[in-house]
């Protein structure tokens, strides 16, 4: 299957890599990027970007990155935090009044980024449209009483956080986190990188390919039966587990690939799950976070710092009791994320995508695709793509 794109001298161990993942069948179509010291080293792009209609991966190809939108959310916010506008010790009442009610009166920001405010999932039914919609969702979460006591724990909130951090973005700087992002961000950037995605470039989504197996839908896990492979899966993701639901909040709106493939959904603003771009503007936007590219720096290193300082500590509550700290919105390097070194950081998105950084490695890599995989974090597909971008170092 055919490659494109360039290695900069000395990384040609990714593109083998990357084309050893086509090859083998474990990528449909992906694309991989690379910056060092600010410079861009790696551009790759392959395969097939519609198994339906045959379109190939093209250099302009955009994907849903689930998850890894929550690391471009917590730029956003960490940017205000760094221009002084956002106080991570305030009390989110602050900012956002109607905020603080069912004992969530004096929780601060900084349990929001970090995972701890206790509202990883919506009680209650809802349907697409009104997620979709913004203000019920953010009505809903005002009157959600936190599902443990704010601070005293962490556990994923897998869609929630970009609702709650998006709606602090919208009070303080006047702006969606999508237009914010797209203003302060993406374009001074020059980023195909997009939290509600225009109309008018949705012809250049690859669409994803179900992580379950053939002929299992995510809605048969709400009834898996006596099928032993659904009851596998509906133990680890289904709608009745806490991670299913922080994962398909709110109100199982979201169960199901489909939804993801639909241009709806696409162009809403869903700020922890709809992120939708390419692998170099991903690796770009980490590179930027880490020093100056094309004349822009995102968070100055003590901001950068401050933002990777682990905020967290023992089993996520939501996530399955694994080892997966956060700073202030970032996920960051523990026993089962051992990516690069200590002060390494990102976000990881479900089915496999992922945009990350190293400040002492002076590099930053984003990795997106349409085939899905199973698991929690990390994936075979990246883990050997970023391995050789470190042993070309």
């Amino acid at each position: 299957m055919t490659t494109d794109g360039w290695t900069a001298p000395g990384f040609e161990g990714v593109r083998a890599a990357f084309e050893h993942n086509l090859a083998s069948g474990r990528d449909v179509g992906a694309a991989f990027s690379a910056y060092h010291r600010g410079e861009k080293v790696v551009d790759l792009w392959g395969g097939v970007a519609d198994t339906q209609t045959g379109r190939l991966w093209e250099e302009d190809t955009l994907a849903l990155v689930f998850s890894t939108t929550t690391g471009v959310t917590a730029v956003c916010a960490n940017r205000l935090i760094d221009e002084g506008r956002l106080d991570p010790d305030a009390p989110v009442v602050e900012y956002w009044p109607e905020f603080g009610r069912h004992g969530k009166e004096t929780v601060p920001v900084r349990h929001v980024l970090s995972h701890r405010v206790g509202l990883a999932w919506i009680d209650g039914d809802m349907t697409l449209e009104e997620a979709l919609s913004w203000e019920p969702v953010i009505e809903a979460l005002e009157n959600q009483r936190p599902h443990w006591e704010p601070g005293s724990t962490h556990g994923y909130h897998a869609t929630t956080f970009g609702w709650l951090v998006g709606e602090l973005v919208r009070r303080v700087a006047g702006r969606s986190v999508g237009t914010y992002l797209r203003d302060e961000i993406a374009d001074p950037l020059d980023l195909d990188l997009w939290i509600g995605l225009p109309a008018e470039h949705e012809p250049r989504v690859a669409p994803l390919i179900s992580m379950l197996p053939p002929g299992v839908t995510a809605e048969a896990l709400t009834e898996p039966g006596d099928n032993p492979i659904l009851k596998m899966i509906a133990d680890f993701l289904g709608p009745q587990t806490e991670l299913g639901k922080s994962l398909y909040a709110p109100g199982n709106a979201f169960i199901g690939t489909d939804i993801w493939n639909d241009p709806r959904v696409h162009g809403a603003e869903i700020p922890a799950a709809n992120g939708i771009a390419d692998a170099r503007s991903l690796a770009k936007l980490y590179a930027a976070c880490l020093g100056e590219v094309d004349g822009v720096r995102l968070l100055s290193p003590e901001q950068l710092d401050r933002a990777i300082t682990q905020q967290t500590e023992g089993p996520n509550r939501v996530l399955l009791g694994l080892d997966v700290q956060f700073g202030l919105g970032f996920m960051l390097h523990t026993s089962l994320l051992p990516i690069g070194g200590p002060r390494a950081f990102g976000h990881f998105g479900m089915g496999g995508s992922v945009a990350w950084a190293d400040p002492d490695a002076e590099l930053a890599y984003a990795y997106v695709m349409n085939k899905m995989e199973l698991g929690v974090t990390g994936d075979p597909r990246s883990s050997a793509l970023i391995d050789a971008c470190y042993a070309s170092l």
